[in-house]
């Protein structure tokens, strides 16, 4: 038996000895895949395997999704002599490895691999989530190991399935997994023609089962839902056709930056169903990156400090576990409402690949910077970054506007220091995106927000009138699409709510 033994401490490709192929009319070959931890026990992971044609390669008894499988530690297959590419990941927090190997029929090999950290950041206190999973409840725990994600609620219902209608829910609803992680099983997706919430934190399915895309109103749920404490609601999506509406209610707890149209190895295009971008100024492939992003901007612009969060809707599209996750800084114990309080307070950033650690005047992203009255004030941002992947620049962003650039080396770890002057209120943080070109690879701090003594908060004209004419735009796409009269009137009743809102945002407004 030949031993194949690698060990990846960086992305560092690893090409295997290759031996002489024989006739492919004998035998299969059988494959050992060996993954260990540095003490050479069986370390979880993820394992895209193809072979010389690009054929996927799935082991039975484990779980695949797409491109991938993922394995305890320990598997074996068999399969025909050919020469098998791999990458084995463990998501950011651990290097990436990738190689060849070659089967000869009827031989016995094995793939030993050890991947080691990168980076930890629990040991600093964070500890990351995806909001949007829709992968078997029973394969989460595996899942969440293999991508080293700590928290991931199970979305187990929405419109068109809703499982517990024909099954005793199971108990507990929030689950604490081996090695400190969290699950939980009753997270549920409302996606119509207005876009996608998603409900957290609900003891029992809502009723969602229509099968009108216009009627009722999302907001019909978001009422309902809302009687529950402890319930948090999610926009999965800045682009989507509701997001003004939802914005105005106030009934929204967070909006998903890091989403589903940003995929491990490509990037949707477009916005599906959404509101559309200007392609000739935001192209494809990072123009939806772009465009996700200043959206939310200009809410923030608005005085809204609505938090950002990510999901990766493995199970529907294509991404594994875990892809696009937020991380939170906890100054408490983990605990899944511990960690939505980190979330809600903005001690987060969101990532599908570096890693972005920054404090600005040693606070956490979400905190705020106080500005005596007719003085600037210096901000001295510390960052700690680590990515896989080449990062030419950070981008310091102030109300919506990269006013500052960062010079990054192409080392693995970077730590850097940079300083700038406030002097007037609104918000900043900071941004990195990945030298990668098939996808919007990035990561962004929540922002910090800026009050100078005497001043009101800032709120963009601009901004406001972007969601305004949104609106407008919005309830003329409801009337042509809801033929009743009154399910109509039902629907707009929010829309025009929302149109007064952003009508009162461009009255109060200090700024352009």
């Amino acid at each position: 038996m030949n031993n194949y033994l690698l060990t990846a401490l960086f992305a560092v490709p690893s090409l295997l000895s290759a031996i002489p192929p024989l006739n492919a009319a004998e035998k299969n070959a059988t494959l050992k895949i060996q993954i260990n931890d540095p003490q050479g026990a069986p370390l979880p992971c993820r394992v895209h395997l193809s072979n010389s044609k690009g054929e996927l390669v799935e082991i039975e008894g484990l779980p695949f999704w797409r491109d991938h499988f993922v394995c305890p530690g320990r598997a074996e297959t068999t399969l025909p002599p050919d020469t098998y590419h791999f990458v084995i990941e463990r998501g950011p927090e651990y290097g990436r490895l990738m190689g060849n190997i070659q089967l000869s029929a009827g031989a016995n090999e094995t793939l030993q691999a050890g991947i080691l950290r990168i980076a930890n950041l629990r040991k600093s206190g964070w500890y990351s989530g995806d909001l949007h999973v829709h992968r078997p409840y029973q394969d989460v725990p595996l899942l969440m190991q293999a991508e080293d994600l700590d928290f991931a609620p199970v979305i187990t219902w929405w419109n068109t399935r809703n499982p517990w209608n024909d099954m005793e829910i199971p108990q507990p609803l929030i689950r604490k997994l081996p090695d400190n992680r969290i699950t939980t099983i009753m997270a549920g997706e409302d996606e119509r023609e207005g876009g996608a919430l998603l409900y957290f934190g609900l003891r029992s399915p809502l009723d969602i089962s229509t099968k009108d895309r216009e009627f009722p109103s999302p907001m019909k749920f978001v009422n309902e839902a809302r009687t529950a404490a402890d319930v948090w609601i999610d926009i999965e999506k800045p682009f989507w056709w509701d997001v003004p509406t939802w914005l105005a209610s106030g009934n929204m707890n967070s909006i998903g930056i890091a989403n589903n149209h940003m995929c491990r190895s490509q990037m949707y295009p477009d916005e599906a169903w959404g509101r559309p971008r200007d392609t000739e100024r935001l192209p494809a492939p990072h123009g939806n990156g772009y465009w996700t992003q200043e959206i939310y901007y200009h809410a923030l612009n608005c005085g809204l400090r609505i938090p950002p969060s990510a999901g990766s809707a493995s199970g529907v599209l294509p991404n594994p576990v875990g892809y696009n996750r937020v991380y939170v800084h906890l100054d408490e114990p983990f605990t899944r409402d511990a960690w939505f309080r980190a979330l809600a307070s903005g001690r987060s950033f969101m990532t599908n690949g570096p890693l972005l650690l920054v404090t600005a005047n040693q606070t956490d992203p979400g905190n705020t910077i106080q500005v005596p009255a007719g003085k600037e004030k210096t901000v001295h941002v510390d960052i700690r970054l680590t990515s896989q992947d080449t990062i030419a620049k950070l981008e310091l962003i102030q109300n919506g506007k990269v006013t500052q650039t960062i010079a990054c080396s192409k080392a693995t770890k970077q730590q850097i220091s940079h300083q700038f002057t406030v002097d007037h209120p609104g918000w900043f943080l900071i941004r990195a995106i990945a030298d990668v070109d098939e996808t919007f690879r990035f990561a962004s701090t929540a922002p910090w927000f800026i009050e100078v003594e005497g001043k009101i908060p800032h709120i963009s004209r601009t901004s406001a009138q972007f969601f305004l004419d949104w609106v407008n735009e919005r309830i003329d796409r409801v009337t042509k699409n809801v033929e009743d009269p009154q399910n109509r009137a039902e629907v707009l009743i929010w829309h025009h709510q929302a149109k007064t809102f952003w009508q009162q945002k461009i009255d109060s407004a200090n700024a352009e």
